[in-house]
């Protein structure tokens, strides 16, 4: 049976966030908000843990594990970036924007999608995760929390505890964040752009 913490959307509770923390050190599954809609997480290092959140939603090889950053500090560790394409990034975060990049040899190649060698990267802007991020001290493993099945994620914490409260460790209850998933930008070495799914993230900077 999963815990469930009802944390404020704007002013993170500490004592509530640093035991949220211990259960994803520990090796559990955690539902959580972000800026876009919410979603499932685990630590980065953790291939059990990994391997529930796949059972969950169902997902096969190719799917496109994304790691959630505090900020950018960790994008050299586990993505190559050129500065143009820093720049870029600089520009538009933290915001509801995915971006698929090349990745290093730091991540874990269970996390990688395996033609390309690509890794997501995610920097919300959102106080429960960036709380989080900030008491973890690295980047959380994430996916989208939309079901088998289903083409919108969940948005509403008690739904949530109805379908997960058997498969996850921790249900964060932040508010309804909406129901529309992240921009996915794919950025390749000529610095191109491409939309692989148009969300919440704006995409006027394109024009």
């Amino acid at each position: 049976m999963s815990q469930f913490f009802e944390i404020h959307p704007d002013n993170p509770q500490k004592r509530l966030i640093s035991q949220a923390v211990a259960i994803i050190r520990e090796g559990g599954v955690i539902a959580y908000p972000t800026d876009s809609c919410y979603a499932l997480g685990c630590h980065v290092g953790d291939k059990q843990a990994m391997e529930r959140v796949a059972r969950i939603r169902k997902t096969d090889a190719k799917h496109d594990f994304t790691l959630v950053c505090r900020d950018l500090s960790d994008i050299s560790t586990y993505a190559r970036v050129d500065n143009a394409t820093y720049r870029t990034l600089k520009a538009l975060t933290p915001a509801p924007y995915t971006f698929i990049l090349k990745a290093t040899n730091e991540v874990p190649r269970r996390l990688l999608n395996p033609k390309r060698k690509t890794i997501g990267i995610r920097i919300p802007d959102n106080a429960i995760c960036q709380a989080l991020l900030g008491e973890l001290g690295e980047p959380l493993m994430s996916s989208t929390l939309i079901m088998p099945g289903k083409e919108l994620p969940e948005t509403d914490p008690e739904d949530i505890r109805d379908l997960l409260e058997k498969q996850v460790d921790l249900i964060i209850d932040g508010g309804n964040c909406g129901f529309e998933p992240t921009t996915v930008l794919v950025m390749d070495d000529n610095g191109e752009i491409e939309v692989r799914r148009e969300g919440r993230g704006d995409l006027s900077f394109l024009e």
